[in-house]
C-alpha cells in the first residue's frame, strides 16, 4: 500500500516538563503499510512521543500529523481510525470476553466480526470467559483484540507481547503479519529485539530524547556493526578471532589447511547486538548530532559479541 505522503510526520518534536527535556527534537516519518518499530531503553522518550502521536499529551514544539491531522487538534472521527495498545489496562474483568469486545466493537463505524477478532488473538477457548479469571498473558491478547476490532488504519503496539509466552509471542506475530499485508500501518514498541527485528520493515532508536539512528533493521548501526565475527581455536587451543565481510572464505581457508577447526563460530550481530552498541556508544560519547531525517552518526563499530547470534 502507498501513500503520497507519510501516515506518520513528525519534524524536530520537543517535549519539556519543567527544566527536563523528554523529547530534545526528533524528526521521522512512517508510511503507508510500513511497520516501525520504536526502540529505546526505559526513560528514553518513546512513552512521551507515542502519547503525543496518540493524541494523550501535547507537544511543546515542533510538527506532527498522524493520518494526515495534529493530534492536539484532532476530534473522535480522526481517534476511531486508531488502534491502541497500551502497555497495561485498568479494565475491570467483570464482564466475558465477547461482551466486552461487543462493547467496543459498537463504538466503531467498520468493526471487525467479533468472533473473527476472538479467533484471531487466540482465544476461541476463553471467549465465554470473565476477563477477571483470565491468564496475564490472556488478558494481554485482550488487549489486543481491542486494539484491532475497529479496523484501525494506524495501530499502536506498546510492548504488545508482555506476558505471552514463546508459543503464543509466535501466533500474535503471524496476526501482525495478516495485519499488514491488509494494509496497515503499525508502531511498535518493544524491549524483545528478536520482535522488532522479525516485524519491522525500519526502527528507529531513542536514548536520551534523542533519535539516534534510523534506517531498515539491516541498515541500523551501520555496514561496520554488521561484519560477521569468524571465531576458532587451533591445535594447541589458542582462540582466534577475525572479523570479515568473507566468512566462507576464512572457515573454507581453515578447513584446507587442516580439517575442522576445533569451536568454530561464524558470529553474525544480531539486531540486539546492535542496539546495545547503539545505546552504549550513545551514552559513552554523548548526544550525536540529528540531520534533518532523524539520522545520526555513530562513531566506529558496534555490537558485542557475547550479545550476537551464533550461526555455526
Amino acid at each position: 500500500m502507498e501513500s503520497s505522503s507519510p501516515v506518520v510526520r513528525v519534524r524536530d518534536l520537543h517535549k519539556s516538563y519543567g527544566s527536563f527535556e523528554a523529547l530534545g527534537g526528533i524528526s521521522f516519518d512512517i508510511s503507508a503499510g510500513e511497520t516501525f518499530a520504536l526502540l529505546g531503553p526505559n526513560g528514553a522518550g518513546k512513552s512521551t512521543a507515542i502519547e503525543i502521536l496518540e493524541g494523550y499529551r501535547d507537544r511543546s514544539s515542533g510538527e506532527v500529523s498522524v493520518l494526515g491531522v495534529d493530534p492536539q487538534r484532532a476530534g473522535r472521527a480522526w481517534k476511531a481510525r486508531l488502534g491502541i495498545v497500551l502497555q497495561s489496562t485498568g479494565e475491570s474483568g467483570n464482564v466475558t470476553v465477547t461482551e466486552q469486545l461487543n462493547h467496543f466493537a459498537g463504538l466503531y463505524p467498520n468493526p471487525r466480526r467479533v468472533s473473527e477478532v476472538i479467533d484471531a488473538v487466540g482465544l476461541a477457548s476463553k471467549a465465554k470467559t470473565r476477563i477477571s479469571r483470565l491468564s496475564g498473558g490472556q488478558r494481554r491478547r485482550v488487549d489486543v483484540a481491542l486494539g484491532i476490532i475497529g479496523r484501525p488504519e494506524l495501530l499502536f503496539l506498546d510492548e504488545p507481547t508482555t506476558g505471552f509466552d514463546p508459543e503464543a509471542r509466535h501466533q500474535f506475530w503471524d496476526l501482525v503479519r495478516r495485519l499488514k499485508a491488509e494494509g496497515t500501518t503499525i508502531l511498535l514498541t518493544t524491549h524483545y529485539l528478536d520482535e522488532a527485528a522479525q516485524l519491522g520493515d525500519r526502527a528507529g532508536v531513542i536514548n536520551d530524547g534523542r533519535l539516534i539512528d534510523i534506517g531498515t533493521i539491516a541498515e541500523i548501526g551501520g555496514a561496520e556493526a554488521r561484519v560477521p565475527l569468524v571465531r576458532w581455536r587451533d591445535a594447541g587451543g589458542a582462540l582466534h578471532e577475525v572479523r570479515t565481510e568473507e566468512p566462507a572464505r576464512i572457515v573454507a581457508g581453515l578447513a584446507a589447511a587442516g580439517g575442522e577447526p576445533a569451536d568454530l563460530e561464524v558470529i553474525r550481530p544480531s539486531l540486539e547486538a546492535v542496539y546495545l552498541g547503539l545505546v552504549r556508544d550513545h551514552r559513552t560519547n554523548g548526544n550525536a548530532d540529528n540531520n534533518e531525517n532523524g539520522n545520526s552518526t555513530t562513531a566506529g563499530p558496534v555490537g558485542a559479541t557475547s550479545d550476537e547470534e551464533v550461526l555455526a
